[in-house]
């Protein structure tokens, strides 16, 4: 077989890891050969390809990013999208299709699926909200770095007497925030999944300030206030039709300022999150679904996605995988409200 492998959305650490072991696995195991289409969709969209053997692989195992490029190009929107991408897999002579993604890359390639492309997919994002699967690979690097410059803001905001804000990312899931703050022993997380009170969090800031500490708020970029409490603004689309965010840590921060009196800086990590080097735990997770992804395609078990249950890689169908966003249950907030203030 001729396979095509694919990256697309928000890179991660761990990318490579999956290519790496789709194409070592897929030459030494199956003799299958691989071709590699550029930045997502956009590759089959466009026929743009790159050789992928394993002399092309050697050394990526440990490199953040993807060797494949990626981006948010949404062939669905596109006029004759979809049938440009069939085209092209027939004119470079590709049987089947690795898409490695998320949410987004997930849904085009069921949509594929649905019109007749053989199709298998890795869930990939740091979020960690595909709800398919227990743990994304990326999820874990993402946390460590939050949790490190968490740490890293401790020292600093005790040593000037400041409320300081980590903004991490976080659409619609507040993962990030919960297990990094957790983990750094932030005073307050907040999340998309339940809007909070401005008043309780500057409740918390001034209670960690009484005790001689300064507190550290973790906030995920989709966190929101109780409705009319605060103003934000809306951001621009991208391709998928989601608001582009960013901003909600230096708009607490403002708000904290003048109802406490105290001094507030925020932090954003935005893209660091996603990228460097994989943790151990990634880069083992990430090969064990490429591995479980090349035997999907070598047996012709099109329109599913490989995911992690316990501890076993096992294959779900797309449309389960992309039915709805596993998000922070109100039982997991819960035990880190324990800790707040």
């Amino acid at each position: 077989m001729r396979i095509g492998v694919l990256t697309g959305g928000g890179d991660c650490p761990g990318l490579n890891a999956v290519i790496r072991a789709v194409v070592r696995k897929g030459v030494s195991v199956y003799g299958h050969e691989f071709v590699g289409f550029r930045d997502g969709w956009r590759g089959p969209l466009e026929g743009d390809t790159m050789p992928l053997d394993i002399q092309a692989v050697r050394g990526i195992l440990p490199r953040g990013g993807t060797i494949l490029g990626s981006s948010r190009t949404n062939p669905i929107k596109i006029q004759g999208g979809v049938d440009r991408i069939k085209e092209n897999l027939v004119a470079t002579g590709v049987d089947a299709l690795i898409a490695i993604g998320g949410e987004d890359t997930l849904g085009v390639a069921k949509q594929l699926y649905d019109r007749s492309v053989n199709v298998v997919g890795v869930p990939k994002t740091i979020d960690n909200d595909l709800s398919g699967t227990d743990y994304t690979f990326g999820f874990d690097t993402a946390v460590n770095i939050a949790m490190e410059a968490i740490d890293r803001l401790h020292t600093t905001a005790e040593s000037h007497h400041r409320a300081l804000i980590c903004e991490v990312m976080g659409r619609h899931a507040g993962w990030i925030a919960l297990h990094a703050g957790m983990a750094g022993g932030a005073n307050v997380i907040l999340i998309p999944e339940k809007p909070f009170d401005i008043d309780r969090v500057c409740e918390y800031v001034e209670s960690r300030f009484r005790t001689r500490y300064s507190p550290i708020i973790v906030v995920a970029e989709g966190a929101h206030p109780i409705e009319g409490q605060m103003e934000l603004q809306a951001g621009e689309l991208d391709a998928f039709g989601h608001v582009r965010l960013g901003g909600i840590g230096e708009v607490l921060a403002k708000e904290i300022e003048k109802r406490t009196g105290k001094e507030a800086r925020t932090t954003v990590l935005g893209h660091i999150q996603r990228g460097g080097t994989p943790t151990a735990y990634d880069r083992v997770l990430a090969t064990r679904f490429g591995l479980q992804a090349i035997d999907a395609a070598h047996e012709g078990d099109y329109g599913k996605m490989v995911a992690l249950r316990g501890t076993e890689i096992v294959r779900v169908g797309l449309d389960e995988a992309t039915a709805e966003l596993k998000t922070v249950p109100p039982s997991r907030y819960s035990e880190a409200e324990v800790f707040f203030g």
